[in-house]
């Protein structure tokens, strides 16, 4: 497995190497009336669409496109707003066959699913649906997230794309107003009741987050990842979540050894390196939960998994004012009920 690949599956946040190209993408498909068919989803505008993407990319379109293939956890974002996807690839099923938490609102049983884990992408099936335009996450400026590096050229071929960048030290502010603008180009109505309401409660949890930071007498924080053979601790600076905490005023753990400016990487020998009051632990179905860490002493020594302050962690969020209001909401009240033990 590549080195995105064992970051994919347990550290916190992934560095990618699949470079894809810049510039301007015109596509002169006739596309469709609408941006999807669910009741009460986005219509989509008359006339020709364009989308300037992170990558300085624009893609322009006769009409705004309408069988969109995304990264679930793009088009759980898009949903949220109100903007329907044909398709996705990436962590949307778990072996029972029940949603994966990644896929938030999304009803799987509709989406035809092109490629669930790391590296895996049909390509023949996402061919045959005959897709307007592929989007996905960037952890890297040049980088679509989950689309597999040795086929990217042939996937990138079929159709258009569009990558929103989430990581590189930008706010989580950034994508979440990013992809608001997409949703709102693709047909979304940003000031419906539901779109206004959740932005408002995204802004008023941010407030009670900065104010429990405030009043929280020092309560220090681990971002955290857990895989079989080690224990992944993030820095602040690397994810656009933790980013905005930190602006708010949580204190977080500052790992010292830092690999590529992500996270160090410590063996489950030296999982202790640091303590904490709280640990936020990436929940991630390809992650090790606290029920999988019982047979590792250096975790259950941690002053946090000993006070039992352990919060579970989307590392990658669905980036929607709705799905991020209820991160911060549990952040905070993780904060305020928090002990010091570190």
């Amino acid at each position: 497995m590549s080195r995105r690949g064992v970051l994919a599956a347990g550290g916190s946040v992934a560095v990618g190497a699949l470079l894809t190209a810049c510039g301007s993408s015109n596509d002169s498909d006739p596309g469709s009336d609408s941006a999807a068919t669910a009741s009460g989803a986005a219509k989509a505008p008359a006339g020709p669409w364009s989308f300037t993407d992170d990558r300085g990319t624009t893609v322009k379109k006769n009409r705004t496109p309408a069988k969109i293939v995304a990264y679930v956890g793009a088009a759980a974002a898009l949903h949220d707003y109100g903007v329907e996807c044909a398709g996705v690839f990436g962590p949307a099923k778990l072996k029972n066959g029940s949603p994966d938490a990644q896929a938030g609102g999304l009803d799987i049983a509709k989406l035809t699913l092109l490629g669930n884990v790391w590296g895996e992408f049909n390509i023949e099936k996402y061919a045959a649906m005959s897709p307007d335009l592929l989007i996905s996450h960037m952890y890297d400026p040049k980088s679509l997230w989950y689309v597999p590096e040795q086929s990217a050229k042939k996937i990138l071929g079929i159709a258009s794309s569009v990558g929103i960048n989430v990581a590189g030290g930008v706010p989580l502010t950034t994508p979440l107003q990013r992809y608001a603008e997409l949703a709102a180009s693709l047909g979304a109505d940003l000031k419906s009741t539901a779109n206004a309401a959740a932005k408002a409660r995204f802004e008023k949890s941010s407030a009670d987050l900065r104010a429990a930071a405030k009043a929280s007498g020092g309560i220090k924080v681990m971002a955290a990842s857990a895989s079989a053979d080690s224990f992944y601790v993030s820095t602040p600076s690397s994810a656009a979540d933790l980013t905005y905490y930190k602006s708010l005023g949580v204190d977080f753990i500052v790992p010292d050894k830092v690999e590529g400016g992500f996270f160090e990487t410590l063996s489950w020998e030296t999982a202790d390196k640091y303590k904490s009051d709280v640990v936020m632990l990436d929940n991630r179905s390809a992650s090790l939960q606290p029920k999988d860490l019982t047979g590792k002493p250096t975790w259950a020594q941690l002053p946090a998994v000993k006070a039992g302050q352990v919060l579970g962690w989307p590392s990658e969020p669905i980036f929607s004012y709705a799905r991020c209001a209820d991160q911060i909401e549990a952040l905070t009240k993780a904060v305020t009920g928090a002990k010091k033990v570190s």
